[in-house]
């Protein structure tokens, strides 16, 4: 008798849960006399009975179906188990952790570029990532995934994806937004996103508790531009910006190495240019001043009469200015 009553237990659990999975229904409806319910860590074990939620179980550890879980169900309080009387019910398993996802955009998206002359617009493409979590299992499960033996963060990913272009054109299309440097407002571009992806995933019990927007993928052509402008505005300072890549290579360069030395030897040489151009600067000063008469100084002879002078302003026989 203790051998053929091993037999008929069973263990209601999740076992092999995969990436991403965020619902799972038990195969056998038929849960027998003695049988446990084993609730791991991010879970959530949910009864239902006849299409109906009778019970949500959240705190981990494992339970006795018959003592600690049917008092807790709706309408299977009194239910007895017996020999030939199995309860049929259907156990379905929640994933309640959050998930990362990577998205991206499936088509490039148009943005109006009139001074461009391009008649469909500027097309870009944008990636990042997503976080997002079941925050209402009732709903999750009546309105997505209640007549569903699995359900993925995929299938929330296709939903998200449907609406994403036209939220990405609405908020790219804020005023002030810089069409040609959006990876400026990435982040408050990002956070309406998520503000209002989580408005509308909500209806069907899920969260977006994070967005990101990591790159936005311009054309091969304005890439082309926006480094040739960048290029051209680095040559109109190129003093500024050896100065300023001497000061980042100093602070993560390591005392005798390559990077390290080759900053030195640049700045060295900057700084000895300077020291050329200054002293030439000098001595074309010294060979100017050189030329000029000295402040004060008088002839010795008078140029007129060629009388000796005595260092006076006038000349003592025809009375001519000496200075």
């Amino acid at each position: 008798m203790g051998l053929f009553s091993k037999q008929l237990l069973n263990v209601v659990e999740w076992t092999q849960a995969g990436e991403g999975d965020l619902l799972w229904k038990w195969d056998n409806e038929e849960i027998k006399k003695g049988s446990a319910l084993m609730i791991r860590p991010g879970q959530d074990a949910i009864f239902m009975y006849n299409g109906q939620i009778e019970g949500i179980f959240e705190n981990e550890g494992k339970y006795d179906i018959e003592s600690e879980i049917i008092p807790f169900l709706s309408s299977l309080k009194s239910f007895a188990f017996g020999f030939n009387t199995p309860l049929r019910a259907e156990v379905l398993f929640i994933n309640t952790t959050e998930q990362l996802v990577k998205w991206g955009t499936k088509n490039a998206i148009s943005l109006p570029a009139e001074k461009l002359n391009l008649p469909g617009g500027m097309p870009i493409r944008a990636f990042g990532t997503f976080a997002c979590k079941i925050c209402d299992v009732t709903t999750f499960i009546n309105k997505v995934a209640g007549v569903q033996k699995q359900y993925n963060v995929e299938d929330v990913k296709e939903r998200i994806l449907a609406s994403l272009d036209q939220l990405l054109m609405s908020w790219i299309g804020k005023e002030g937004k810089d069409m040609f440097n959006l990876q400026a407002n990435a982040r408050e571009i990002a956070k309406g996103i998520c503000d209002e992806l989580d408005l509308e995933m909500r209806k069907i019990g899920i969260t977006v508790t994070d967005f990101k927007i990591e790159n936005f993928n311009y054309p091969e052509e304005i890439r082309k531009m926006q480094e040739k402008a960048a290029a051209q505005s680095m040559v109109g300072d190129v003093g500024k910006y050896q100065q300023i890549a001497a000061a980042d290579a100093m602070e993560n360069g390591h005392g005798g190495s390559v990077a390290s030395d080759m900053v030195q030897m640049q700045m060295g040489m900057v700084m000895g240019q300077q020291m050329v151009n200054q002293m030439n600067g000098q001595n074309a000063a010294g060979a100017a001043n050189q030329g000029a008469p000295v402040a004060g100084a008088y002839p010795k002879f008078c140029p007129s009469c060629g009388t000796a002078t005595t260092g006076s302003k006038f000349c003592g026989n025809c009375g001519a200015q000496l200075g």
